[in-house]
């Protein structure tokens, strides 16, 4: 008889363990597969979304931008069409003024001095000193000065400040002085002296009377200007003709905001 105790057989934990092996990994594959699936289709989703986002952005970019270039009538409505123009002006130029004419001209100077000795009794022969010498003018229009717009059918009347000059400028190396008529009794140094002190004020005065000469190059200049203004401002600004008149033409006061000649 053998005395030694049966052996049990094996617990059957083993055979259930790879009976679930078998369906366990098609399973976890197929979560894998619906996963990736899934990752494809949300960037796919995001991909067809993404320019529908960014046109609807552009859209409303287009309609923001649009509200802003509106048409010349309602900014007259509005009545923002002085600062609109301003504030272009400014920019485009760089400065407050729109500067459109210079001019190069060769100047004679002359000035006649006549003394006097015995206690004014006895006038002494009269001296004529001339200079010659190289000015430039420079003309401009102010544009912290009045500025008036308004709308005649599809024109446009602009009523511009008067125009306005810089300080002449005298090219001083290249003057020369001559006395014209001169006597021994006569100071020709000391008219020489008088004649270099007045420059100065004759330039201003020359400068003065060449508005009217650079009057018309000014209105040309101006009314392209603002004609560019109106078509980079607003929509229909190329269907409006512009004229410029200047406030003294209409024998208006011209507003000077500071102390510069002219």
């Amino acid at each position: 008889m053998d005395s030694r105790p049966p052996v049990p057989e094996p617990f059957p934990v083993t055979k259930v363990s790879r009976s679930r092996a078998h369906w366990g990994w098609p399973l976890a594959w197929i979560i894998t597969a619906l996963l990736i699936a899934g990752c494809g289709l949300y960037v796919f989703h995001s991909c067809v979304r993404a320019p529908e986002r960014v046109l609807d952005a552009s859209g409303r970019l287009a309609d923001k931008i649009g509200s802003r270039l509106a048409d010349v009538a309602s900014a007259f409505n509005r009545g923002t069409i002085t600062t609109t123009f301003t504030s272009y002006a400014t920019t485009m130029t760089g400065h407050q003024y729109l500067q459109f004419a210079t001019l190069s001209q060769q100047e004679r100077f002359t000035r006649a001095d006549q003394s006097s000795t015995g206690f004014g009794y006895i006038p002494l022969p009269e001296v004529i000193v001339e200079a010659d010498a190289p000015v430039t003018y420079t003309y401009y229009l102010d544009f912290k000065e009045p500025w008036e717009f308004q709308v005649r059918d599809h024109e446009i009347l602009v009523l511009a400040p008067d125009v306005r000059f810089n300080k002449p400028a005298v090219d001083a190396s290249r003057i020369t002085y001559e006395v014209k008529k001169g006597s021994v009794l006569g100071d020709t140094k000391q008219a020489t002296e008088n004649l270099k002190s007045s420059i100065t004020s004759m330039t201003l005065q020359k400068a003065r009377s060449n508005v009217e000469l650079v009057r018309e190059t000014g209105r040309h200049q101006t009314e392209e200007f603002v004609r560019n203004w109106l078509a980079r401002s607003f929509t229909d600004g190329t269907n409006y003709s512009v004229t410029v008149r200047f406030r003294k033409e209409l024998n208006l006061p011209n507003v000077q905001p500071n102390k510069k000649p002219g």
